[in-house]
């Protein structure tokens, strides 16, 4: 019986980048929508589990992507509502990539610290990709600061996270202004840099200014870096005391992840990939 992917994207058109993505993952066929709402969504999922008996619907899978992370969650929110019973199939949430990037960065920055026992930095942390690293961060016990140029932002942004991971290990922090970052930074060991691409958002003096760092991770792929001196394919390169790697290093556990996610849905039919269960997924990867 052919793997039937069908993609629900929030965008009006259906990312290219996950269609690709499906297709190399082995998907038979994909099913690409775009504009798709939480108020239009449920007669595509009828369509979904209605067509094959339920001991077949482990052949059909559901996608929930686009570039706007929080439209994503909606939708997968009516989705799974949506499903009952027998008449399920298993479904992902990767909108704008932020649940495979953010695993990426977090199992990358496990290859050199104790995360346990590291205090982490995280630049941009208001954004998709930023609050999904700390959230993970958090999971594995690491100490975390949620930097935003915006003080209120990320504080609202902590408050979210509270409700989803213990928040005791973390705290917001404004980094628009240079005592801000300074303060954010002080004895961290790890800094993770998460904003929109083309937006330095540390210096490459402030950076070595921080004597305990370890490890700095770089997402962004757009020139000007979002770290200052980090290159896209740097991977674990020693810059004075610290490691270093870059959007494109990152980008292959990614990928991987993504591949991998995408399979794994067509070992069941009631599989729900979020945050977490990628992580997770991710891991056994690595």
């Amino acid at each position: 019986m052919k793997k039937i992917l069908i993609q629900l994207d929030t965008d009006l058109f259906p990312s290219t980048f996950d269609r690709v993505v499906a297709i190399d993952a082995g998907v038979d066929e994909l099913f690409s929508y775009g504009g798709v709402t939480p108020e239009n969504v449920e007669s595509l999922v009828h369509g979904a589990i209605f067509t094959r008996k339920p001991s077949d619907l482990m052949h059909t899978a559901i996608f929930v992507g686009g570039s706007n992370v929080a439209a994503g969650e909606a939708l997968l929110e009516v989705v799974r509502k949506t499903l009952f019973g027998p008449f399920k199939v298993s479904v992902i949430m990767d909108s704008n990539g932020s649940n495979t990037t953010a695993s990426a960065t977090v199992i990358a920055a496990a290859r050199h610290l104790n995360l346990a026992e590291t205090t982490a930095v995280v630049l941009g942390g208001t954004g998709p990709v930023g609050c999904r690293v700390a959230q993970l961060l958090l999971s594995q016990g690491a100490t975390v600061r949620l930097a935003s140029r915006s003080l209120d932002r990320s504080k609202t942004t902590c408050e979210m996270l509270a409700k989803t991971v213990d928040a005791a290990k973390l705290a917001p922090h404004e980094s628009r202004s240079e005592s801000g970052l300074a303060a954010a930074c002080h004895l961290a060991d790890l800094v993770v840099a998460a904003g929109a691409a083309g937006t330095c958002l540390i210096t490459a003096r402030q950076l070595d200014a921080i004597s305990t760092l370890k490890l700095a991770i770089d997402l962004n792929a757009v020139a000007p870096a979002g770290i200052e001196g980090v290159e896209v394919q740097d991977k674990a390169r020693s810059h004075l005391h610290y490691l270093t790697y870059g959007a494109i290093a990152v980008g292959g556990t990614k990928m991987r992840i993504h591949l991998a996610a995408i399979q794994s849905l067509f070992h069941a039919n009631d599989r729900v990939l979020d945050t977490t269960s990628i992580f997770e997924l991710g891991k056994s990867l690595a």
